[in-house]
This record gives structure tokens, C-alpha cells and sequence, in this order.
């Protein structure tokens, strides 16, 4: 490996990297782009036949080590401004599961190929992308110390496919004005990962271990040979236009819009971005999908707008901060901003710097929202993030955050955390401990105004152990987070042991036992709950089978609402009982069916869930979901219904119509039952244009009138980007 002049931090940063790497990973060469190269999918560009192949993949699934069934070649050129990276996938193409063509599509039940890269070689960071045989891409941001992956963020790149007699070819195109990367560098962090669905079989160039992740930069091998990249001035202009008909009530008058809105990026260097928005707008926003909730906690919905995306990961803080799949602190939530009681808060203006300086992330975000009337006045606030990268695969950084949603003076929070990670323990094995701390203010707000906690992970494939502990203040209400319970202490094991089978039929079994307790400042339980999962079965066939046993307990001091039915205060103890089943996406119907049953609080409730989809073919997919909760409680019954349904026209994958249609309700009188829809059409008819054409309506059903609109929207939005 060849490093250009670079500092001395720089120079700890790749020795470090290199020292291991080159012990431990393959490496490849990137060929020059020389001539041009279509982006058809079809490899006949003379280019690529200079181009090394990269490999061979090993399989990791079923059975690690072994030569894969079919073989997977991967060649990458470079020039100044561009990545490209040819995929030929050979395999039997009758048997080829590929059903999406959409964006973003969720690609793990289907083909795919699967790109990493590490631009700054720091183990810690990086870039997924991805394409199945259809065409449908998928790009993504390394999260959680590269233990998972940010789906959200959206990245200007091409690729085609082409269906094959022995497989399928694609071609990828990534221009270097997409990514933010060290220019000192001539090698970079790169992995593969082939995913065969009808066989359930994956396999990977680097570290093919099942105690790895490919999204692990720290486990990927090196693309040596870069070019020194050209990004120009590093600046891209994207206007936006959007406009269209609104009606805010069934008996309201129909209400015109039309505003431009201007996202600017500017590369300071190829290694720091700095971003304006004027006037933004979210048109293109996916809608939230519907959930029920038997909780007395709010539900937490994720981010999706593209400005907070951006960057986005040098905003994440500390590791623990969840408990088995629900978030108990987030810190800095960019939902906060933009979005109140469920209405929409104009964002005026907004200024976003990120990047990576050597071993040091940094970011600073500040918005400015406008006023609606009797709901919020205008505001400022903002957030800012160090994190500087220390040992091989840690980090320790600080986070602070300004300003309120309701103009509340005073307000602020600070914390700090610390990472240290390794996938060396014990030769090869991953460990993770962290802590973190936080205090916030504002006027007003009283009580223990601060939270901390600490998480011992050690993810690994048999065995997948961890401890986590926090304390939540019973004052401690930041304005730009999100925490849900508050004034307790929140204890967390997890003992998970996955068995290979080496029997045919069955691929393996995954026993789970993880206790969750919380009690609050004086020491007193208030909640616990016991997840197992004795059975829990993956087939050969792709087909899940798991039953679970959970034992649960509240202590509530006054009345609380569940679900629409008020509880009396006292203790309640119930053992709750679950089936679910997972049928293999490669059949023309699959999904999955999940019935939670038995003993609630001091009733009896259940939960049925379904969700099934029908893939045609890759030009039309059709998804139906539902969960429906039913019971009764001394104190009342239950009833609660979700129901949904998803129809995607796949015309290419540039060109998608979709409609999602969802209807809630709860309780079972007449008057409570609500359904929206959303129709999205998006065509990105250039990698940097797009045209978005979406209609939202909203109806409520009443006792006199029945089922009736409530609110309609119609709106056209198109955006171009001018780089240069």
C-alpha cells in the first residue's frame, strides 16, 4: 500500500490501519478508466478488460468457509472523478429471487451484491451500496461502530443490470463528489457480499465469518491504486420547486401553494461538507407507517428527511442507548425540529458543516423555524458533535444541543461518550464497552436534570452477550430529544446462543433470554419483563419458526392508560405467550404471521400481526399488513386495528408509482375510525434530477355522516442539481 505525504496524525491513523490490514486482509487493485464506460450493465466496455478481478468470494452461509455454489466476479476502475465497479454473478438465472426496483428497497430477502466502502480508513466509518438483479439500488451509512447501517441516507450514483444465460451483470457507477473521503489516501477500506436467496447462501470477500458484519470496515480488505480525485469546485446547487392543492378540512375551500426552496453543498476540501437550506421542503418525505401501542410510552418514529440524513452519523451518540429494539434516550433527535404534535413546522432556513479531519468527526447543525399560528412561535436551534477517533476502532466525543421546538428560553443539553470496540478479543471475536453522560437545562425545568449509562456487547455468531445499564433523571427532558420514560433506572442482560444445525432440513436455532428491569430514583420496581425464545428455528427452505415465553410485570402508583382503558394503580403480573412464523420471500406469497396471546395486566389480550407480500413479478409487488389487538380488562376492553395496504408499479428503476393505504382505529364505537392514503410517484429521470408527484388524503368516520374526507393534498415537486 502506497500512502501520499500526509501528517502525523494521519500517519498514526494509517499505520495503525495498515499494520492490521495487511496481516489480515486481501487487498485488490483499481484499474484506470480509460476510454468511456456506459453504465448499461452490460460488460463489453474495453475498460474492463484491463480491470483485475476481484476474489474469490467464501461463502459464510450455510456452511462457513466452503466454495461458493456459483461464483461472483468484482473488477472496479477509477478516474477522477468517478468509482465503477462491474458485478458478474453467475448462477442458474431461473432460479434468481429478484422482486424490487424501487430505491431504497429492503434487499436482504432477495439477490444482491453488496458494496462497502472506507474512505478514511478508520475502521469506523463508511458506505453501502447495493443492487439486485432487477435493477433496485440501495445505498446506506455505516452506524453503531459498523454493526448497522443507516438506510436512509441517499447518495447520487447509477447502475444497471442485465439478466444473463449463466446469471446476471450489473455496473455501478459512484461519483467521488457523493462521498467525503481522505485525499491522502490511495487505498481505501472495500468489501463485497453476494446474497444467494434461493439457497439462503452468503458469501463475502473479506473476513467471510459469521462473527463478522460486512457493514464492519474494520474487517474490510483494501482497494489500492486510487487516482488522486478531481471534485472540481466541490459545489452543487439543487432548486427545488413544489407546488400544489390543499384542502385542510372536508368543509374547507381548496388552497393553493407554490414556493422554491434551494439545498446548497459545498466540499471544503474532499473531506468536509458544509450545507445551506432556504425555504426547505419535504414533499418527497415518506409517509409514517401506522402502529398500534399497548404501552403507556409514545411510540418512536425514525428519521426521513434528506437534509438531517446527510452527515447524519457523525451525529450518533453513545452506544447502549436502546433496549431491545426501543429507544429509552435520544439525545439529539432531528424530528424535534420541523415537526410538532404531528403538524409540519416551516424550516426557514438551515446550515449544516460535517466532516473528518484526520482522527477527529465533527459536525454543527442550526435551523430556524417560522411560526404557525397557535401552535408555535419562530425559533433557533441547533446541535454540534465532536468525536475524534482513538485506539484502532474507538472513539470518544462530546455532543451539545441549543434551543426549543416552543421557544422555551435557557435550553440546552451537553454529554459525552466513549466507545471502545474491538474485533480482536480473544484473537477474532468483537467486545464493545461504552458509557455516556448528560445534562440538559431550561427554564423551568426542575428536578434531576441529568442521565448516564454504560453497555458491555460482545456480538458475536454462537454466542451474542451483553449487560446494559441507565439512569434517566426524573427532570431530564432535552428539548431536541426524544425520551420516553423518565425518572428511573433501566437494567438490561441479553444471553443469546445460536446452534448450526447439521441437519438437512433445519439451518439453525437461536435460543434467546434477555430480562429487562426498570426502577425508579427511590429504588422501587416498577416494570420487568423476561423475553425467551425456546424455539426459534430457521429452515433450510429459508421458512422461521419461533415461540416465545415472556413473563411481565407494572407497578403503577396512580391511574394509567393503556390502550384507551384507564388502570387502577396496584401491581400486575401476567405471562404472555407468542407464535410466529416466517415464510421464504423466494414463494410467490411470504411474510410473516406473529400472535401474541395470554394473560394482560389482569385481563386477557391478544395481538394478532400479519404481513404478507405478493411479488408477481418485479414489475408489480402487492403488500398487506395488519395487527389487531382484542381483549378485556376488568377496567375495560381493548381494541385496537392497523390495516394496510402497499401496491408498488415498477415501471424501471428509475420510474415508480406507489400507494400505501392504512386505516386505524381503536375502540369499537362508530366514530373513531380513521384512513389515509398516499400515492407517490417519483422518476429520476437524471442522477441528479428528480420529479415527484404525490396525493395524501385523509377520511374519519362519524356517527351522523359515516365515512367522509377530512384532508386532501396534491402536489408536483422537482428538484435538479447543478454540480460543478
Amino acid at each position: 500500500m502506497n500512502v501520499r505525504s500526509l501528517g502525523v496524525t494521519g500517519l498514526f491513523m494509517v499505520g495503525a490501519a495498515t499494520s492490521t490490514f495487511a496481516q489480515e486482509r486481501p487487498s485488490a487493485p483499481v484499474g484506470p478508466a480509460q476510454g468511456a464506460v456506459r453504465v448499461d450493465g452490460v460488460l463489453d466496455d474495453a475498460a474492463w478488460e484491463g480491470a483485475t478481478p476481484i476474489g474469490p468470494l467464501t461463502m459464510i452461509e450455510p456452511v462457513e468457509g466452503a466454495v461458493p455454489t456459483a461464483a461472483t466476479e468484482i473488477r472496479v476502475l477509477a478516474d477522477e472523478h468517478d468509482l465503477y465497479v462491474a458485478i458478474r454473478a453467475l448462477g442458474d438465472p431461473a432460479g434468481i429471487v429478484s422482486y424490487s426496483k424501487a430505491r431504497d428497497s429492503q434487499l436482504r430477502s432477495e439477490d444482491y451484491v453488496k458494496i462497502v466502502l472506507d474512505p478514511y480508513l478508520d475502521g469506523q466509518s463508511g458506505y453501502v451500496f447495493a443492487i439486485n438483479p432487477g435493477g433496485a439500488r440501495y445505498d446506506a451509512l455505516v452506524a453503531e461502530q459498523g454493526l448497522g447501517e443507516n438506510a436512509s441516507w441517499d447518495a447520487v450514483w447509477e447502475a444497471a443490470t442485465v439478466r444473463t444465460p449463466d446469471g446476471w451483470t450489473a455496473e455501478i457507477r459512484i461519483p467521488v463528489q457523493s462521498l467525503t473521503f481522505d485525499a491522502d489516501l490511495d487505498a481505501w477500506g472495500f468489501n463485497v457480499e453476494r446474497r444467494v436467496q434461493r439457497l439462503a447462501e452468503v458469501s463475502r470477500w473479506a473476513t467471510p465469518r459469521r462473527d463478522a458484519s460486512i457493514s464492519q470496515t474494520s474487517r474490510a480488505g483494501l482497494l489500492t491504486g486510487l487516482p488522486r480525485f478531481d471534485q472540481g469546485m466541490g459545489l452543487t446547487v439543487r432548486p427545488s420547486v413544489a407546488g400544489g392543492v390543499e384542502k385542510v378540512h372536508a368543509d374547507s375551500a381548496w388552497i393553493r401553494s407554490g414556493e422554491p426552496s434551494l439545498d446548497v453543498f459545498q466540499r471544503l476540501g474532499s473531506n468536509v461538507t458544509a450545507v445551506l437550506t432556504v425555504n426547505t421542503d419535504f414533499a418527497e418525505t415518506e409517509v409514517d407507517t401506522r402502529r398500534t401501542n399497548l404501552t403507556r410510552f409514545p411510540l418512536f418514529f425514525p428519521e426521513k428527511r434528506a437534509f438531517f440524513l446527510d452527515g447524519s452519523d457523525i451525529f450518533d451518540f453513545g452506544a447502549g442507548l436502546s433496549t431491545f429494539h426501543n429507544q429509552d434516550v435520544l439525545p439529539f433527535f432531528t424530528r424535534s425540529i420541523g415537526l410538532h404534535g404531528g403538524e409540519e413546522v416551516p424550516i426557514r432556513a438551515g446550515g449544516k458543516v460535517s466532516g473528518r479531519m484526520g482522527r477527529t468527526n465533527f459536525g454543527g447543525l442550526v435551523a430556524g423555524t417560522g411560526a404557525v399560528d397557535g401552535l408555535v412561535d419562530p425559533t433557533t436551534m441547533g446541535a454540534f458533535r465532536i468525536k475524534q477517533n482513538v485506539l484502532e476502532q474507538s472513539s470518544a466525543g462530546v455532543l451539545a444541543t441549543f434551543g426549543d421546538p416552543l421557544g422555551r428560553p435557557g435550553s440546552y443539553m451537553a454529554g459525552g461518550d466513549f466507545i471502545y470496540n474491538t474485533s480482536h478479543f480473544l484473537g477474532d471475536r468483537n467486545l464493545m464497552v461504552a458509557a455516556w453522560g448528560l445534562a440538559t437545562g431550561r427554564e423551568g425545568l426542575t428536578g434531576d436534570r441529568t442521565a448516564f449509562g454504560a453497555i458491555v456487547d460482545y456480538p458475536n455468531d454462537v454466542w451474542d452477550v451483553w449487560a446494559s445499564y441507565k439512569r434517566i433523571g426524573d427532570g431530564f427532558d432535552p428539548s431536541l430529544g426524544f425520551v420516553p420514560r423518565k425518572n428511573v433506572h433501566l437494567g438490561n442482560v441479553g444471553v443469546n446462543y445460536r446452534w448450526w444445525s447439521p441437519t438437512p432440513s433445519v439451518r439453525n436455532a437461536y435460543f434467546e433470554f434477555v430480562p429487562i428491569l426498570a426502577w425508579d430514583l427511590t429504588g422501587r420496581l416498577e416494570s420487568y419483563r423476561i423475553f425467551t425464545a425456546p424455539v426459534n428455528l430457521r429452515f433450510e427452505s429459508g421458512d422461521r419458526l419461533e415461540l416465545n415465553v415472556q413473563p411481565q410485570g407494572e407497578r403503577y402508583l396512580d391511574s394509567t392508560e393503556i390502550a384507551g382503558v384507564v388502570l387502577p394503580p396496584g401491581s400486575y403480573d401476567w405471562v404472555r405467550y407468542r407464535a410466529e412464523a416466517d415464510f421464504a420471500a423466494q414463494r410467490l406469497v411470504s411474510g410473516r404471521v406473529s400472535w401474541w396471546f395470554g394473560p394482560f395486566h389482569d385481563g386477557n389480550v391478544s395481538e394478532l400481526s400479519v404481513r404478507l407480500a405478493l411479488n408477481p413479478s418485479d414489475f408489480v409487488t402487492f403488500e398487506l399488513s395488519g395487527t389487531r389487538n382484542t381483549g378485556t380488562l376488568p377496567a375495560g376492553e381493548i381494541f385496537q386495528e392497523v390495516l394496510g395496504a402497499q401496491v408498488r408499479v415498477n415501471f424501471s428503476p428509475d420510474l415508480q408509482l406507489a400507494f400505501l393505504g392504512q386505516c386505524q382505529r381503536e375502540g369499537r364505537t362508530e366514530d373513531n375510525g380513521e384512513c389515509g392514503g398516499n400515492t407517490r410517484l417519483r422518476w429520476t429521470f437524471d442522477p441528479l434530477g428528480d420529479l415527484f408527484v404525490v396525493y395524501n388524503y385523509n377520511t374519519l368516520e362519524t356517527l351522523d355522516r359515516g365515512w367522509e374526507m377530512d384532508s386532501s393534498q396534491f402536489l408536483v415537486k422537482i428538484q435538479y442539481a447543478l454540480r460543478n
